[in-house]
């Protein structure tokens, strides 16, 4: 059973962690990151893929986060306090009543990550994803349609990011994913590993829905407005999803449910 642990007093040094979460956000949390709500907690407590540092709960949220409470392992924390002072603690009003702090373990590499797939393989491969918003829908995206792991470059924002989480509904905590390098970089590494890299972009030389699924293949996504370098377009498989006459511009987590959705139909 979970160790449970009374607050009523916002100034408690045991949840000095939960304290500001917004500000703490901008600056990061180290190995740490927040995760949030009663769904992405059961998938951190579920795939045991992170280790859980302790949890913040809303006291009228015990009863219904019964089933979730039971799979806590033995001698981590769970505070529990009355809303008003855990929306005092977190510093905005926590609707969703529930806050876990999961540790981030080893990391793969990229090359690790990719030597592991097997040959019908489905990647994620993103170049300059700043926006956390579009982090936590590329993820969802890819755990929808079942793909094996997202690369990241070195210019894109962290998926274990408090709002990329929420966003992904818990997602960027189970499907696998690796930084790396630059677009470039990922480029030849996927092409060291037998994958075709195919790259979303108005600008694309062929229409998506003439594409037939590569057996190893990888989707590249950049972000909006810049999109994919020229270069790098130039040196993989440009594909393009038409629209209306006088609008080319879809959202980038938009982007990849279309393109995982007709990849994954033909797996």
């Amino acid at each position: 059973m979970p160790q449970f642990v009374p607050v009523d007093d916002p100034a408690d040094p045991r949840v000095a962690r939960y304290v500001a979460v917004r500000e703490r956000d901008l600056v990061g949390h180290g190995r740490r990151f927040i995760a949030e709500g009663e769904v992405v907690l059961r998938h951190l407590l579920s795939r045991r893929r992170f280790a859980l540092e302790s949890l913040l709960v809303a006291e009228k949220r015990l009863g219904h986060l019964a089933d979730e409470l039971a799979q806590v392992p033995a001698g981590v924390p769970v505070y529990v306090a009355s809303q008003g002072v855990m929306d005092a603690i977190v510093g905005f009003h926590i609707h969703r009543g529930v806050l876990a702090i999961g540790l981030r373990g080893e990391e793969p590499t990229a090359e690790a990550l990719l030597a592991g797939l097997g040959p019908h393989a489905l990647v994620v491969a993103l170049v300059g994803i700043a926006n956390h918003d579009n982090m936590g829908g590329i993820f969802r995206n890819a755990a929808a349609f079942g793909a094996d792991a997202v690369l990241i470059d070195e210019t894109s924002c962290d998926p274990l990011y408090r709002k990329a989480i929420r966003v992904s509904v818990g997602a960027s905590l189970i499907v696998p994913f690796a930084r790396e390098g630059n677009g470039d970089g990922l480029v030849d590494l996927l092409a060291r590993h037998g994958f075709e890299a195919v790259a979303l972009s108005p600008r694309g030389r062929e229409r998506l829905s003439d594409l037939p699924r590569p057996g190893r293949v990888a989707l590249l996504l950049g972000a909006e407005g810049p999109g994919l370098p020229e270069a790098l377009l130039a040196r993989t498989r440009s594909v393009r999803i038409p629209m209306a006459a006088g609008f080319d511009s879809l959202n980038v987590a938009t982007t990849s449910g279309i393109a995982l959705h007709h990849l994954a139909m033909q797996g």
